[in-house]
């Protein structure tokens, strides 16, 4: 699974695109502006940007160009109907990986996208509108809504150790009245969970007599 954007302004081919790489495991941002686009992928991490160069509002060599300035471990996939040598050459020298001209045969796009994500450096992220975190290697565990605002919190704290009393009041409870072996119990099973069902350690460290903080970097998407 990756976190994809597409930025294509025909309705029906972005339409098309979207369905086949939803299809195969992809999580799919799409705008069919550079405006929307920026709009939709703020705060992301992106793993792989497709972008067509004939927008509304801008060429996307544009784009590909300020992407590769911001987020230099995204991959780029520049999809058009510009097919000259010269054209080739602007788009690759303005930050894509990959330059495709349509029409693409849908595995042709496919084979490309897996061939970014083999290169691209992967770590852990946390993606909310799935509820789930997704190891190194893209192995799902799938989260209750206590586990996801746990593991978000902590990751919004960085390196910082989040005490149990951050925790807690989190969770929306009372400090003085909540039962912390209930805490315990959530951070033991989600552990073991993330170990049967993603074949991953937990990438957070409990500093005893503190509270928590991340043993890896976790992405927020």
């Amino acid at each position: 699974m990756a976190l994809l954007a597409l930025l294509e302004d025909e309705t029906d081919l972005r339409e098309e695109l979207e369905a086949h790489l939803s299809a195969s495991g992809h999580t799919v941002l799409t705008a069919g502006s550079i405006a929307d686009f920026e709009l939709a992928a703020a705060g992301a991490r992106l793993d792989i940007a497709i972008i067509d160069r004939g927008l509304p509002d801008g060429d996307g060599i544009a784009v590909a160009e300020s992407l590769r300035r911001n987020s230099p471990t995204t991959g780029i996939i520049l999809l058009t109907a510009r097919g000259s040598v010269d054209d080739k050459i602007a788009g690759l020298q303005g930050g894509a990986d990959h330059y495709l001209v349509k029409p693409v045969k849908l595995p042709e796009l496919s084979a490309h996208v897996a061939a970014l994500l083999r290169r691209l450096p992967a770590g852990w992220r946390l993606v909310a509108h799935e509820c789930c975190l997704y190891a190194p290697d893209n192995a799902k565990l799938v989260l209750s809504n206590r586990e996801f605002d746990f593991l978000a919190l902590l990751a919004r704290g960085g390196s910082r150790v989040v005490t149990r009393r951050e925790v807690v009041e989190a969770f929306g409870e009372d400090w003085f009245s909540y039962d912390l072996r209930r805490l315990d119990t959530l951070v033991s099973r989600l552990r073991r969970r993330c170990r049967e069902e993603a074949g991953h350690e937990l990438p957070i460290r409990t500093e005893h007599g503190r509270g928590y903080l991340t043993a890896e970097l976790i992405e927020s998407v």
